[in-house]
């Protein structure tokens, strides 16, 4: 069995940001993952690449060939992808062992975990390859400063989730730079009379009804639990990093070592 973080979020969220982190910090504690780029339009990595999609299709090449744009020429890539899981994708993770972990750095692009179905099938592909799999979705802890931010926000993370299925984790970004976390307490966990009334205070009247339905939706999936990443501390990144192994039961299989339970010899 294999294991495997989907890495996804709004553009600018800090995904190849963490996906480099959490390679430093695996390095150090001598623990091996494989960071997968699965963004055609990539230029430059912080972490060795062991998986690339430009190796299979290329934004620029896209562009240059059919004419479209930066969006469209995405989509173009990744339905490309979906129709070479059976091919591409499956000859290269035929290269990793069974226990190994798989880190996919996601495009930003925010239809292809809430509405087009490429990632949902690319995870479908991975389940059939007897992988674990988690979606990590990223959050840039600014969205935390308005609450009409945090509940679009919110909504995106639910569309994902929805969409993909999967074992979730939100993580809120970027928390160097917040000048005060006691700002960001109430929305960790937040309750949804508090949503309530501080979208009733931004919000014009007439969006009474919607803010009330928003603030129950938020409240009834039970979804709003983000975990601050603050990826200048080790123990922040040990935590996160922790708390998905557990999504995706990593570990679990390994054999117990008898020796730590004998007595010392006298």
């Amino acid at each position: 069995m294999g294991y495997a973080q989907l890495v996804i979020g709004p553009a600018g969220s800090g995904k190849s940001t963490y996906c480099s982190n959490l390679y430093q910090h695996c390095e150090t504690m001598r623990r091996t993952v494989h960071i997968v780029n699965l963004d055609p339009a990539a230029e430059h990595f912080d972490y060795p690449v062991a998986i690339d999609i430009r190796e299979l299709i290329s934004l620029d090449d896209v562009m240059e060939e059919l004419g479209l744009g930066p969006n469209g020429s995405l989509i173009y890539c990744m339905e490309h992808l979906e129709e070479n899981l059976d091919e591409w994708l499956a000859d290269e993770l035929e290269n990793y062992m069974e226990d190994d972990y798989l880190v996919f750095d996601c495009p930003g692009q925010i239809e292809l975990f809430s509405h087009v179905p490429v990632l949902k099938n690319f995870v479908e592909h991975l389940k059939r390859k007897d992988f674990n799999v988690c979606a990590v979705y990223l959050l840039d802890s600014q969205f935390m400063t308005d609450v009409t931010k945090y509940i679009s926000g919110c909504m995106s993370s639910l569309s994902a989730m929805i969409q993909l299925e999967l074992p979730h984790v939100n993580l809120l970004t970027k928390m160097d730079l917040v000048m005060n976390k006691k700002d960001l307490e109430e929305y960790l966990n937040p309750d949804a009379k508090f949503l309530l009334s501080e979208l009733n205070q931004h919000m014009p009247p007439q969006f009474a009804k919607l803010n009330k339905a928003l603030a129950h939706l938020v409240d009834e999936y039970h979804m709003v639990n983000f975990i601050p990443l603050d990826l200048r501390k080790e123990r922040s990144i040990q935590y996160v990093l922790s708390y998905i192994d557990n999504c995706i039961q990593y570990g679990e299989n390994a054999d117990v070592k008898i020796r730590d339970f004998d007595p010392e010899d006298d």
